[in-house]
């Protein structure tokens, strides 16, 4: 299982002390590119987001198969989690919030019952099944989020992206993530440590808004200068940086408010929203994310165990969860009942987990909410989820004519296809 793992330890030193330990990161890393890229284009191929093919390719590179990845390793688990923050980055930077003050009530209601209903039902179940306190709630938590990335791409192909159930879609997706990350600054708190009270959960949801609040007020102020320091430098790739170097100090920010990083990162891309360049801006922080998220979707492949998936317990919690995860954003679809358009269309689109699934999953892996098996069972649900949607939505609505592209990094780096 772990030979060229083995081998690669146990190699005599080129040099330094640690030269081994760089030559097993730069092959792990080169594991890493090539797996994720056939693997990504495989999963393209029939018809699947990229990310399910990165998530593959951290399986067999994980322990579990091949042992090249150690998911576990302080580079890599660093290296993952500036994938998270560019990824909430790109998420920011996609996340028009006129948006869903112009599709109104339609979307707020699909998008609030998109949260409640999954998280209400994956905490119930969960707690019919003997698990409880916060592992419960991170398992609730998990089934909350909806892709942008995914559904937007998925939409695009078919003509809807521009339609009045696109727009409500990707509304309420925006609404749910934002609630989401809020929920997971409330999850992560409590699982480093926090009281599982009223008072407790209170504080820690009132630091997260708090600080998305006065991020966006001081952002706004800040943006414009950020935007002419950007338009002076004339050395190439000032743009990505300048802007990369913004979002990682708001996660820092956050961080030493008291906040989750990815809060940071997230608002830094609602700054930068409004901003002339943003398009430019997306486009380069791309750049960033085709070598970093995919290292953060691989890690979290890696760190699945397959034995725990041949567990019938392990096997029982997924199933419930999938179940849970798919009737959820369903009924969402069709919460807003005056509206008379394809509400199966809309319960559907807002399916897939993906990115933001894995975010949640990860943390509560990470911060030992989730032992070994759960985290398993909620990676089955992301996997499950991300794969049903895009098939399901192409039988609801045959594609016609040419697809409405979205060309936004944010779809790229998810569903793995370059825009055109």
């Amino acid at each position: 299982m772990e030979l060229l793992s083995t081998l690669l330890q146990e190699a005599p030193v080129p040099g330094s002390p640690g030269g081994h330990h760089l030559t097993f990161l730069l092959v792990t890393l080169a594991s890493i590119l090539i797996a994720t890229r056939l693997l990504g284009e495989l999963a393209q191929r029939l018809g699947q987001p990229a990310v399910l093919g990165e998530l593959l390719a951290g399986l067999l590179l994980g322990p579990s198969v091949l042992g090249v990845l150690n998911p576990t390793d302080p580079v890599m688990e660093a290296l993952a989690e500036l994938g998270v923050l560019i990824l909430l980055f790109e998420i920011g930077l996609h996340t028009n919030l006129k948006r869903i003050l112009q599709v109104g009530p339609a979307a707020a209601m699909v998008g609030i019952v998109g949260v409640v209903v999954p998280f209400a039902g994956g905490l119930l179940s969960m707690r019919a099944l003997g698990i409880s306190g916060i592992t419960a709630l991170v398992c609730g938590a998990a089934l909350t989020a909806t892709s942008i990335g995914i559904s937007a791409r998925v939409l695009s192909d078919l003509n809807q992206l521009e339609t009045d159930e696109g727009r409500i879609v990707l509304g309420a997706a925006v609404l749910d993530d934002v609630i989401g990350l809020i929920m997971l600054s409330i999850v992560s708190g409590l699982a480093a440590g926090g009281t599982l009270t009223f008072i407790g959960v209170s504080r820690t949801a009132a630091i997260a808004v708090g600080f998305l609040v006065v991020a966006l007020l001081l952002g706004r102020l800040l943006a414009p200068h950020l935007v002419r320091l950007i338009a002076r430098l004339r050395i190439a790739g000032a743009t990505g940086g300048v802007s990369l170097a913004f979002a990682l100090t708001l996660a820092a920010a956050a961080d030493f408010a008291g906040s989750a990083m990815i809060i940071g990162a997230f608002a830094a891309g609602l700054v930068l929203f409004a901003t002339p360049p943003r398009r430019e801006i997306e486009r380069a922080i791309t750049r960033f994310g085709h070598f970093f998220v995919p290292v953060f979707f691989t890690v979290v492949g890696a760190s699945v165990n397959l034995r725990s998936l041949l567990d019938r317990e392990v096997l029982l919690i997924g199933a419930v969860l999938v179940t849970v995860a798919i009737v959820g954003k369903l009924v969402s679809g069709f919460a807003p009942w005056w509206f008379k358009g394809n509400r199966m269309l809309i319960g559907v689109a807002m399916i897939p987990r993906g990115e933001v699934g894995l975010i949640f999953a990860r943390m509560g892996f990470a911060t030992g909410a989730l032992e070994e098996g759960l985290f398993s069972a909620v990676i089955l649900m992301v996997m499950v989820t991300t794969f049903v949607a895009p098939p399901w939505l192409a039988r609801l609505v045959p594609v016609q004519g040419t697809p409405q592209r979205d060309t936004s990094g944010l779809s790229e780096l998810v569903s793995g296809r370059d825009p055109e």
